[in-house]
């Protein structure tokens, strides 16, 4: 699957079904996460509904500047954020308290 295209894909069924993108209507998308976050807490192991936090936040992103990210936009700072995580240093994961963020240290 190429991201890219799936978000040029995505975009166009949003703007059909839920309207375009203005510069609040990112709001629904958070609305909607919170939603999706409590069936993840009923059931973690669902992994559609984990699917739909990523779409809802794949439409945030979209939405969050009235429309004007593009899908290029968002794969580029996809990979961007991962790599600056990558060269972050991370506190030992097996001292973490269970059920709690893991936090970057610097």
């Amino acid at each position: 699957m190429n991201l890219e295209e799936h978000l040029e894909r995505q975009q166009k069924f949003s703007a059909k079904t839920f309207g375009p993108p203005t510069n609040n209507n990112w709001r629904g998308a958070i609305n909607h996460i919170r939603k999706e976050l409590l069936e993840i807490e009923e059931d973690p192991t669902d992994l559609e509904e984990w699917i739909d936090v990523i779409l809802l936040a794949f439409d945030g992103a979209w939405r969050s500047q009235g429309g004007a990210v593009s899908p290029r936009e968002i794969v580029d700072t996809l990979a961007a954020k991962l790599s600056k995580n990558e060269n972050r240093s991370w506190p030992d994961w097996k001292k973490a308290e269970p059920g709690k963020a893991i936090e970057h240290i610097e």
